[in-house]
Protein backbone atom coordinates (compact mmCIF):
# COMPACT_ATOMS: atom_id res chain seq x y z
CA UNK A 1 0.00 0.00 0.00
CA UNK A 2 1.90 2.98 -1.29
CA UNK A 3 1.40 6.97 -0.91
CA UNK A 4 -0.33 9.16 -0.67
CA UNK A 5 -2.55 7.48 1.40
CA UNK A 6 -5.90 6.18 0.87
CA UNK A 7 -7.95 5.27 3.61
CA UNK A 8 -9.85 1.81 3.55
CA UNK A 9 -13.78 2.43 3.86
CA UNK A 10 -13.32 0.36 7.49
CA UNK A 11 -10.54 2.57 8.12
CA UNK A 12 -10.16 5.53 11.35
CA UNK A 13 -7.70 7.78 9.84
CA UNK A 14 -6.77 10.12 12.81
CA UNK A 15 -3.07 9.71 13.21
CA UNK A 16 -2.92 8.55 9.41
CA UNK A 17 -5.36 11.22 7.55
CA UNK A 18 -2.22 13.41 6.72
CA UNK A 19 0.02 10.66 5.24
CA UNK A 20 1.22 10.78 2.30
CA UNK A 21 1.05 15.05 1.91
CA UNK A 22 3.88 16.48 1.79
CA UNK A 23 2.85 20.10 2.97
CA UNK A 24 1.82 18.30 6.14
CA UNK A 25 5.42 18.00 7.28
CA UNK A 26 5.82 21.58 7.17
CA UNK A 27 4.83 24.20 9.97
CA UNK A 28 2.52 26.14 7.89
CA UNK A 29 0.52 22.86 6.16
CA UNK A 30 0.37 21.84 9.50
CA UNK A 31 -0.87 24.91 11.18
CA UNK A 32 -3.72 24.82 8.05
CA UNK A 33 -4.64 21.15 9.26
CA UNK A 34 -5.48 22.50 12.81
CA UNK A 35 -1.91 22.02 14.20
CA UNK A 36 -1.16 23.77 17.64
CA UNK A 37 -4.37 24.48 18.46
CA UNK A 38 -4.17 21.90 21.39
CA UNK A 39 -0.92 23.27 22.53
CA UNK A 40 -2.43 26.63 23.04
CA UNK A 41 -5.27 25.32 24.73
CA UNK A 42 -2.93 23.27 27.25
CA UNK A 43 -0.61 26.11 27.97
CA UNK A 44 -3.60 28.19 28.93
CA UNK A 45 -4.54 25.01 31.62
CA UNK A 46 -3.25 23.43 34.92
CA UNK A 47 -0.62 20.58 34.27
CA UNK A 48 -3.57 18.69 36.44
CA UNK A 49 -6.76 19.67 34.41
CA UNK A 50 -4.57 18.03 31.37
CA UNK A 51 -3.48 14.87 32.58
CA UNK A 52 -7.41 14.39 33.91
CA UNK A 53 -8.47 14.87 30.52
CA UNK A 54 -5.95 12.14 29.11
CA UNK A 55 -6.81 9.93 32.08
CA UNK A 56 -10.43 10.69 31.17
CA UNK A 57 -9.67 9.58 27.38
CA UNK A 58 -8.66 5.72 28.41
CA UNK A 59 -5.64 6.97 25.92
CA UNK A 60 -2.92 3.71 26.85
CA UNK A 61 1.05 3.68 25.38
CA UNK A 62 0.89 2.55 22.51
CA UNK A 63 4.49 1.32 22.92
CA UNK A 64 3.58 -2.01 23.79
CA UNK A 65 2.91 -2.33 27.10
CA UNK A 66 -0.15 -0.21 27.08
CA UNK A 67 -0.10 1.58 30.11
CA UNK A 68 -2.61 4.32 30.93
CA UNK A 69 -1.08 7.53 29.51
CA UNK A 70 -2.86 9.69 32.12
CA UNK A 71 -1.77 7.89 35.38
CA UNK A 72 2.08 7.64 34.14
CA UNK A 73 2.05 11.31 33.70
CA UNK A 74 0.40 11.16 37.49
CA UNK A 75 3.85 10.01 38.86
CA UNK A 76 5.03 13.04 38.24
CA UNK A 77 4.49 15.87 40.46
CA UNK A 78 5.20 19.64 39.16
CA UNK A 79 6.48 21.75 41.60
CA UNK A 80 8.59 19.31 43.68
CA UNK A 81 11.58 21.56 42.92
CA UNK A 82 13.29 19.08 40.79
CA UNK A 83 14.14 19.06 37.30
CA UNK A 84 12.03 16.54 35.27
CA UNK A 85 12.50 15.29 31.70
CA UNK A 86 10.79 13.95 29.00
CA UNK A 87 11.66 11.10 27.04
CA UNK A 88 10.11 10.24 23.55
CA UNK A 89 10.37 6.57 22.66
CA UNK A 90 11.43 6.72 18.96
CA UNK A 91 13.51 3.98 18.32
CA UNK A 92 10.75 1.77 16.88
CA UNK A 93 12.75 -1.44 16.45
CA UNK A 94 10.38 -3.78 16.95
CA UNK A 95 10.52 -6.94 13.64
CA UNK A 96 7.70 -5.93 11.58
CA UNK A 97 6.50 -2.46 12.88
CA UNK A 98 6.74 0.71 10.82
CA UNK A 99 4.20 2.88 12.30
CA UNK A 100 6.16 5.61 14.65
CA UNK A 101 8.67 5.94 11.47
CA UNK A 102 5.38 7.36 9.43
CA UNK A 103 4.53 9.27 11.83
CA UNK A 104 7.80 11.23 12.10
CA UNK A 105 7.83 10.89 8.09
CA UNK A 106 4.60 12.71 7.41
CA UNK A 107 3.25 14.50 10.56
CA UNK A 108 6.10 15.84 12.61
CA UNK A 109 4.96 18.87 13.71
CA UNK A 110 1.95 16.52 15.70
CA UNK A 111 4.62 14.63 17.54
CA UNK A 112 6.30 18.07 18.49
CA UNK A 113 2.89 18.90 19.70
CA UNK A 114 2.14 16.33 21.10
CA UNK A 115 5.40 15.81 22.88
CA UNK A 116 5.43 20.05 23.96
CA UNK A 117 1.90 19.29 26.09
CA UNK A 118 2.89 16.25 27.62
CA UNK A 119 6.55 18.15 28.74
CA UNK A 120 3.96 20.82 29.98
CA UNK A 121 1.62 18.45 31.81
CA UNK A 122 4.47 16.40 33.89
CA UNK A 123 6.46 19.94 34.26
CA UNK A 124 9.79 19.34 32.32
CA UNK A 125 10.89 21.80 30.47
CA UNK A 126 13.16 19.65 28.51
CA UNK A 127 12.21 17.02 26.28
CA UNK A 128 14.25 14.46 23.99
CA UNK A 129 12.98 12.45 20.96
CA UNK A 130 15.42 9.35 20.63
CA UNK A 131 14.97 8.58 17.49
CA UNK A 132 16.27 5.05 15.85
CA UNK A 133 19.69 5.10 14.26
CA UNK A 134 18.13 3.81 10.99
CA UNK A 135 15.72 6.19 10.64
CA UNK A 136 17.46 8.90 8.02
CA UNK A 137 14.74 10.35 6.92
CA UNK A 138 12.53 10.61 9.94
CA UNK A 139 15.96 11.95 11.28
CA UNK A 140 15.69 14.59 8.92
CA UNK A 141 12.20 15.44 8.89
CA UNK A 142 12.07 16.15 12.39
CA UNK A 143 15.21 17.73 12.83
CA UNK A 144 13.73 19.99 9.95
CA UNK A 145 10.10 20.65 12.03
CA UNK A 146 11.76 21.28 15.75
CA UNK A 147 13.96 23.94 13.29
CA UNK A 148 10.98 25.50 12.55
CA UNK A 149 8.76 25.45 15.78
CA UNK A 150 11.97 26.93 17.60
CA UNK A 151 11.65 30.03 14.82
CA UNK A 152 7.82 30.55 14.99
CA UNK A 153 7.81 30.81 18.55
CA UNK A 154 6.14 27.95 19.11
CA UNK A 155 9.27 25.98 21.49
CA UNK A 156 11.66 27.56 23.56
CA UNK A 157 11.86 29.89 26.82
CA UNK A 158 8.33 31.51 26.27
CA UNK A 159 6.59 28.82 24.13
CA UNK A 160 3.29 30.62 21.80
CA UNK A 161 4.12 33.23 24.20
CA UNK A 162 2.91 31.49 27.44
CA UNK A 163 5.67 32.11 29.57
CA UNK A 164 6.49 28.65 29.95
CA UNK A 165 9.77 26.85 28.62
CA UNK A 166 9.06 23.66 26.25
CA UNK A 167 12.71 22.73 24.62
CA UNK A 168 12.81 20.06 22.62
CA UNK A 169 16.01 18.20 21.17
CA UNK A 170 15.73 15.53 18.89
CA UNK A 171 18.89 12.59 19.59
CA UNK A 172 19.29 9.91 16.73
CA UNK A 173 20.28 6.32 18.47
CA UNK A 174 23.04 4.22 17.31
CA UNK A 175 21.17 1.21 16.48
CA UNK A 176 20.81 -0.74 18.88
CA UNK A 177 17.66 -2.38 19.35
CA UNK A 178 18.06 -2.59 23.54
CA UNK A 179 17.65 1.41 23.53
CA UNK A 180 13.81 0.88 23.00
CA UNK A 181 13.48 -0.24 26.34
CA UNK A 182 13.25 2.61 28.26
CA UNK A 183 16.01 2.67 31.05
CA UNK A 184 18.84 1.78 28.61
CA UNK A 185 17.27 4.70 25.98
CA UNK A 186 17.98 6.83 28.84
CA UNK A 187 21.45 5.80 30.15
CA UNK A 188 22.22 5.71 25.74
CA UNK A 189 21.02 9.34 26.41
CA UNK A 190 23.36 10.36 28.96
CA UNK A 191 26.46 8.96 26.72
CA UNK A 192 26.41 5.57 28.46
CA UNK A 193 26.36 1.93 27.23
CA UNK A 194 22.72 1.03 26.43
CA UNK A 195 21.77 -1.58 29.12
CA UNK A 196 18.37 -1.61 30.98
CA UNK A 197 18.14 -0.18 34.81
CA UNK A 198 17.46 -2.49 38.14
CA UNK A 199 13.72 -1.28 39.11
CA UNK A 200 13.21 0.54 41.38
CA UNK A 201 14.10 3.10 41.46
CA UNK A 202 11.40 3.97 38.67
CA UNK A 203 11.99 6.53 35.65
CA UNK A 204 9.33 8.79 37.75
CA UNK A 205 11.26 8.92 40.67
CA UNK A 206 14.92 8.51 39.48
CA UNK A 207 15.57 8.77 35.42
CA UNK A 208 17.30 10.77 33.27
CA UNK A 209 20.05 12.36 35.30
CA UNK A 210 18.77 10.88 37.98
CA UNK A 211 15.96 13.04 37.82
CA UNK A 212 12.00 12.67 37.59
CA UNK A 213 11.30 11.37 34.19
CA UNK A 214 8.57 9.88 31.96
CA UNK A 215 8.76 8.01 28.90
CA UNK A 216 6.24 7.70 25.96
CA UNK A 217 5.58 5.98 22.34
CA UNK A 218 5.51 8.58 19.63
CA UNK A 219 2.31 7.15 18.66
CA UNK A 220 0.95 8.28 21.92
CA UNK A 221 1.82 11.64 22.04
CA UNK A 222 0.77 12.07 18.66
CA UNK A 223 -2.83 11.39 19.62
CA UNK A 224 -2.41 14.05 22.78
CA UNK A 225 -3.76 16.75 20.53
CA UNK A 226 -6.57 15.37 18.92
CA UNK A 227 -7.82 14.62 22.54
CA UNK A 228 -7.25 18.04 23.65
CA UNK A 229 -8.54 19.03 20.32
CA UNK A 230 -11.84 16.56 20.39
CA UNK A 231 -12.26 15.73 24.26
CA UNK A 232 -11.89 13.08 26.28
CA UNK A 233 -15.33 11.51 25.55
CA UNK A 234 -14.60 11.47 21.75
CA UNK A 235 -11.71 9.21 22.38
CA UNK A 236 -13.79 7.22 24.65
CA UNK A 237 -16.62 7.04 22.29
CA UNK A 238 -13.76 5.19 19.93
CA UNK A 239 -14.24 2.11 21.08
CA UNK A 240 -15.61 -1.48 19.87
CA UNK A 241 -15.59 -3.80 22.57
CA UNK A 242 -13.79 -3.58 26.15
CA UNK A 243 -14.01 -0.32 27.39
CA UNK A 244 -10.28 -0.22 28.58
CA UNK A 245 -9.03 0.10 25.33
CA UNK A 246 -10.29 3.18 23.48
CA UNK A 247 -9.64 5.39 20.37
CA UNK A 248 -7.52 4.36 17.35
CA UNK A 249 -4.30 2.19 16.63
CA UNK A 250 -2.05 2.13 14.05
CA UNK A 251 -1.23 -1.65 12.69
CA UNK A 252 1.77 -2.40 11.16
CA UNK A 253 1.22 -5.35 8.17
CA UNK A 254 3.67 -6.83 6.42
CA UNK A 255 4.59 -10.61 5.33
CA UNK A 256 2.57 -12.75 2.88
CA UNK A 257 -0.33 -10.57 2.06
CA UNK A 258 -1.69 -8.79 -0.50
CA UNK A 259 -1.72 -5.03 0.96
CA UNK A 260 0.61 -5.00 3.90
CA UNK A 261 0.77 -1.24 4.93
CA UNK A 262 -0.29 0.77 7.91
CA UNK A 263 -3.86 0.84 8.64
CA UNK A 264 -5.63 2.43 11.03
CA UNK A 265 -8.71 1.34 12.95
CA UNK A 266 -10.95 1.61 16.24
CA UNK A 267 -10.14 -1.00 18.89
CA UNK A 268 -11.70 -3.58 19.25
CA UNK A 269 -12.13 -4.29 15.37
CA UNK A 270 -12.77 -7.50 14.40
CA UNK A 271 -9.25 -9.08 13.46
CA UNK A 272 -10.77 -11.47 10.76
CA UNK A 273 -12.16 -8.10 9.19
CA UNK A 274 -8.95 -6.69 9.09
CA UNK A 275 -6.83 -9.58 8.02
CA UNK A 276 -9.28 -10.14 4.74
CA UNK A 277 -10.44 -7.24 4.01
CA UNK A 278 -8.15 -4.37 4.74
CA UNK A 279 -5.39 -6.34 4.13
CA UNK A 280 -6.44 -8.11 1.24
CA UNK A 281 -5.69 -11.63 2.78
CA UNK A 282 -3.71 -14.22 0.92
CA UNK A 283 -1.57 -13.70 -2.29
CA UNK A 284 -3.39 -16.08 -4.90
CA UNK A 285 -2.99 -19.88 -4.58
CA UNK A 286 -2.02 -19.30 -1.12
CA UNK A 287 -3.67 -19.68 2.37
CA UNK A 288 -2.57 -17.95 5.79
CA UNK A 289 -1.14 -20.37 8.04
CA UNK A 290 -0.11 -17.99 11.53
CA UNK A 291 0.00 -14.70 12.49
CA UNK A 292 2.23 -12.85 15.10
CA UNK A 293 -0.05 -9.36 15.66
CA UNK A 294 2.04 -7.18 18.16
CA UNK A 295 5.71 -7.62 16.82
CA UNK A 296 8.09 -10.67 16.76
CA UNK A 297 8.28 -10.57 20.81
CA UNK A 298 4.54 -11.67 21.00
CA UNK A 299 3.12 -15.20 21.17
CA UNK A 300 2.50 -16.47 17.64
CA UNK A 301 -1.26 -17.12 16.72
CA UNK A 302 -3.03 -19.64 14.48
CA UNK A 303 -5.61 -18.93 12.14
CA UNK A 304 -8.26 -20.14 14.40
CA UNK A 305 -7.01 -17.88 17.02
CA UNK A 306 -6.49 -15.06 14.99
CA UNK A 307 -10.28 -14.73 13.32
CA UNK A 308 -12.01 -14.65 16.75
CA UNK A 309 -10.21 -11.65 18.14
CA UNK A 310 -10.96 -8.29 18.54
CA UNK A 311 -7.91 -5.86 18.16
CA UNK A 312 -7.65 -4.48 21.42
CA UNK A 313 -5.29 -5.31 24.50
CA UNK A 314 -8.18 -7.15 25.93
CA UNK A 315 -9.15 -8.93 22.72
CA UNK A 316 -5.64 -9.97 22.05
CA UNK A 317 -4.79 -11.36 25.57
CA UNK A 318 -8.22 -13.17 25.33
CA UNK A 319 -6.32 -15.07 22.16
CA UNK A 320 -3.13 -16.03 23.80
CA UNK A 321 -1.16 -13.50 23.11
CA UNK A 322 -0.78 -9.33 22.84
CA UNK A 323 -1.38 -6.43 20.85
CA UNK A 324 2.27 -5.23 21.82
CA UNK A 325 3.25 -2.64 18.92
CA UNK A 326 1.05 -3.37 16.59
CA UNK A 327 3.27 -4.81 14.13
CA UNK A 328 1.03 -7.81 12.35
CA UNK A 329 3.66 -10.13 10.97
CA UNK A 330 1.59 -13.00 8.41
CA UNK A 331 2.70 -16.04 7.15
CA UNK A 332 1.29 -18.43 4.17
CA UNK A 333 1.34 -21.90 3.38
CA UNK A 334 4.37 -21.79 1.87
CA UNK A 335 6.33 -20.10 4.77
CA UNK A 336 8.44 -22.82 7.08
CA UNK A 337 7.47 -21.53 10.87
CA UNK A 338 10.83 -23.46 12.16
CA UNK A 339 13.45 -21.25 9.94
CA UNK A 340 11.15 -17.87 11.16
CA UNK A 341 11.20 -18.82 14.46
CA UNK A 342 15.07 -19.33 14.34
CA UNK A 343 15.34 -15.76 13.08
CA UNK A 344 13.36 -14.34 15.76
CA UNK A 345 16.00 -16.06 18.22
CA UNK A 346 18.68 -15.28 16.07
CA UNK A 347 17.50 -11.36 16.29
CA UNK A 348 17.06 -11.17 20.04
CA UNK A 349 20.79 -13.06 20.89
CA UNK A 350 22.19 -10.65 18.61
CA UNK A 351 20.81 -7.97 20.43
CA UNK A 352 21.26 -8.97 23.96
CA UNK A 353 23.00 -6.46 25.91
CA UNK A 354 24.57 -9.87 27.49
CA UNK A 355 24.03 -7.85 31.11
CA UNK A 356 21.46 -11.24 32.18
CA UNK A 357 22.89 -14.84 31.93
CA UNK A 358 19.51 -16.18 31.48
CA UNK A 359 19.24 -13.56 28.19
CA UNK A 360 22.88 -13.80 27.32
CA UNK A 361 23.22 -17.64 27.11
CA UNK A 362 19.45 -18.17 27.06
CA UNK A 363 19.02 -16.37 23.83
CA UNK A 364 22.25 -17.68 22.29
CA UNK A 365 21.71 -21.82 22.67
CA UNK A 366 18.12 -21.30 21.54
CA UNK A 367 19.28 -20.11 18.29
CA UNK A 368 21.92 -22.68 17.89
CA UNK A 369 19.15 -25.59 18.82
CA UNK A 370 16.73 -23.65 16.47
CA UNK A 371 19.79 -23.76 13.71
CA UNK A 372 20.50 -27.44 13.91
CA UNK A 373 16.70 -28.28 13.65
CA UNK A 374 16.14 -26.49 10.95
CA UNK A 375 18.97 -27.68 9.37
CA UNK A 376 18.00 -31.33 9.83
CA UNK A 377 20.83 -32.20 12.53
CA UNK A 378 17.66 -31.97 15.81
CA UNK A 379 16.60 -34.49 18.26
CA UNK A 380 13.44 -34.75 20.13
CA UNK A 381 14.89 -34.37 23.46
CA UNK A 382 15.68 -30.47 21.81
CA UNK A 383 12.15 -29.87 22.82
CA UNK A 384 12.56 -30.56 26.54
CA UNK A 385 15.62 -28.33 26.22
CA UNK A 386 13.81 -25.23 24.36
CA UNK A 387 11.30 -24.94 26.71
CA UNK A 388 13.48 -25.52 30.10
CA UNK A 389 15.78 -22.68 28.12
CA UNK A 390 12.14 -20.39 27.96
CA UNK A 391 11.45 -20.94 31.23
CA UNK A 392 14.66 -19.87 32.52
CA UNK A 393 14.41 -16.68 30.36
CA UNK A 394 10.68 -15.88 31.17
CA UNK A 395 10.20 -13.05 33.82
CA UNK A 396 14.09 -13.65 35.99
CA UNK A 397 16.01 -10.83 33.83
CA UNK A 398 16.30 -7.39 34.16
CA UNK A 399 14.24 -6.21 31.04
CA UNK A 400 11.60 -8.49 28.85
CA UNK A 401 14.09 -8.67 26.21
CA UNK A 402 14.85 -12.42 26.91
CA UNK A 403 11.19 -13.34 27.62
CA UNK A 404 10.60 -12.27 23.85
CA UNK A 405 12.67 -14.71 22.32
CA UNK A 406 10.99 -17.05 24.71
CA UNK A 407 7.53 -16.31 23.62
CA UNK A 408 7.62 -16.99 19.87
CA UNK A 409 9.68 -20.36 20.45
CA UNK A 410 7.25 -21.72 23.45
CA UNK A 411 4.33 -20.64 21.25
CA UNK A 412 5.61 -22.09 18.04
CA UNK A 413 6.32 -25.13 19.42
CA UNK A 414 2.81 -25.64 21.35
CA UNK A 415 0.92 -24.75 17.37
CA UNK A 416 3.31 -26.01 14.97
CA UNK A 417 5.45 -28.98 16.90
CA UNK A 418 4.25 -31.41 13.56
CA UNK A 419 6.83 -29.23 11.53
CA UNK A 420 9.42 -29.52 14.37
CA UNK A 421 9.27 -32.96 14.34
CA UNK A 422 9.09 -32.68 10.67
CA UNK A 423 12.57 -31.31 10.36
CA UNK A 424 13.36 -33.94 13.19
CA UNK A 425 12.57 -37.52 11.50
CA UNK A 426 12.70 -36.14 7.91
CA UNK A 427 16.75 -34.82 8.96
CA UNK A 428 15.85 -31.42 6.58
CA UNK A 429 13.42 -29.01 6.12
CA UNK A 430 10.01 -30.13 4.48
CA UNK A 431 9.33 -26.28 2.97
CA UNK A 432 12.90 -26.71 1.49
CA UNK A 433 12.41 -29.84 0.10
CA UNK A 434 9.04 -28.87 -1.99
CA UNK A 435 10.37 -25.80 -3.40
CA UNK A 436 12.96 -27.78 -5.01
CA UNK A 437 11.00 -29.99 -6.57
Amino acid sequence: MGYPHKPHPKETPILSKYFGEPQARTLDGWKERGGYRALQQALGMTPVDIVNVVKESGLRGRGGAGFPTGSKWSFMKPGDGKAHYLCVNADESEPGTFKDREIMRWTPHALIEGTAIAAYAIGAEVAYIYIRGEFTEPLRVMEAAVKEAYAAGILGNNAMGSGHRVDVHVHRGAGAYICGEETALMNSLEGRRGNPRIKPPFPAVAGLFGLPTTINNVETLAAVPHILNNGAAWYKAMCLSNPKSTGSKLFSVCGNVTRPGNYEVTMGFPFKDFLYDLCGGPLPGRKFKAVIPGGSSVPIQTMDEAESTLMDYEGFVAKGTMLGSGGVIIFDDSQCMVKHIARFARFYAHESCAQCTQCREGTAWTTKILERIEAGGGTMQDFDTLLELADNMTGKTICVLSDSCAAPVVSGIQKFKHEFEAHITGKRCPFRATAAA
